[in-house]
């Protein structure tokens, strides 16, 4: 996917999370928001085949389950290669 702007990446992981239903841990504030960034931000008409995220959870969710719920609502062309659990 070459031409989506990084707050369109942003807004599909958001939307892909959320149908997959997945505990996300919501920013306080008037306006919560999940707890979602990227390493880097990629310009326009760029493609990457590596790029990092870091998703904050509510409770711990098997690697594997996460990568494959998020992969079923996720639009072709943007796969998950790897998923990390950081358990502290």
């Amino acid at each position: 996917m070459r031409y989506i702007s990084h707050l369109d990446l942003m807004r599909l992981f958001m939307r892909a999370m959320r149908r997959a239903d997945l505990p996300l841990k919501l920013s306080e504030g008037f306006s919560p928001h999940p707890k979602l960034s990227f390493k880097r931000a990629l310009k326009l008409g760029v493609e990457s085949e590596h790029e990092e995220a870091s998703i904050v959870l509510r409770f711990p969710v098997p690697c594997e389950d996460f990568k494959d719920r998020l992969q079923k609502q996720l639009p072709e062309g943007i796969k998950v290669k790897d998923v990390q659990g950081n358990f502290n």
